[in-house]
């Protein structure tokens, strides 16, 4: 499957639905509502508590594709950043 770049517009990365399903489910679950959401590095530590990690046996690959998924839940308005804060925060946007 293709998935979305919020930040370029046409450029995302092909990623297996096998892959592509756990990390979308667990950013889901992972990523709050409130205001203050939660960091790139405690999304991938949430994420990483909650995938089968036989899926992603090379270290880093869950950070990599918690970072893909979360670019294509953000274009598809799933997510969203919350502006003027560093280092970036992502909140549930529906």
């Amino acid at each position: 499957m293709k998935t979305k770049n919020a930040n370029k517009s046409g450029r995302g990365f092909a990623v297996t639905a096998e892959k592509y399903e756990p990390i979308r489910k667990a950013i889901l679950v992972s990523v709050p509502r409130n205001k203050e959401g939660v960091s790139f590095k405690e999304l991938v530590a949430a994420v990483k508590d909650r995938v089968p990690m036989e899926l992603f046996p090379r270290r880093g690959s869950v950070s990599w594709y918690t970072k893909v998924v979360q670019l294509d839940l953000e274009a598809s308005g799933h997510i969203e950043r919350i502006p003027g804060i560093t280092p970036q925060r992502v909140r549930r946007a529906r």
